[in-house]
């Protein structure tokens, strides 16, 4: 496919990955699409090497993600409500992962009526302690000022582009 003129002058002010999928509208997605590919991989390599500083270098990025979910407020936590909130689509990789949180000892289950409920053990807390004093150390302490108060913006942003990717996928599952 030919790049009209226009897109590829624009193209030198933006980076995409899918020049193909340019066009005079979307070369401002295209360039998003690709900050978040970079993005994705870089924050995934962070989180598994910040937990591996931890002392954990068995866990994938979704067993990292899913044990800081299940840390967080301190409530247990169902299998839907974790992939609802995480946005996973995929049931049977967060099940696999919560079953390997719980083998290595950093999460536990809990049947309450036909519903089983997930929480981290001490081991998991102090893991997430531990994680959390990498962080500060590696990531946290190299953020500047400007850069944290455009981080809010920058998540308010994310969310509601999640929203649009999720509405525009449903939209593409029916046709």
């Amino acid at each position: 496919m030919k790049i009209s003129p226009e897109i590829e002058s624009k193209q030198s002010t933006g980076i995409v990955s899918s020049s193909h999928l340019a066009s005079p509208r979307g070369l401002t997605a295209s360039e998003f699409e690709f900050g978040l590919i970079v993005s994705w991989n870089a924050f995934s390599r962070w989180v598994v090497r910040c937990m591996a500083a931890a002392g954990y270098r068995e866990l994938t990025i979704t067993d990292v993600l899913l044990l800081h979910h299940i840390n967080h407020r301190a409530r247990n936590k169902k299998l839907a409500d974790i992939c609802f909130v995480l946005n996973y689509e995929d049931v049977h990789v967060v099940a696999y992962a919560l079953k390997k949180l719980v083998a290595v000892g950093l999460a536990r289950t809990e049947k309450i009526g036909k519903e089983v409920f997930y929480s981290p053990t001490p081991a998991g807390e102090d893991a997430v302690n531990k994680y959390r004093e990498v962080r500060e150390q590696c990531l946290i302490a190299n953020l500047d000022v400007q850069m944290t108060q455009d981080l809010g913006e920058t998540a308010r942003m994310l969310r509601t582009m999640s929203g649009l990717y999720d509405q525009a996928a449903r939209a593409a599952s029916s046709l």
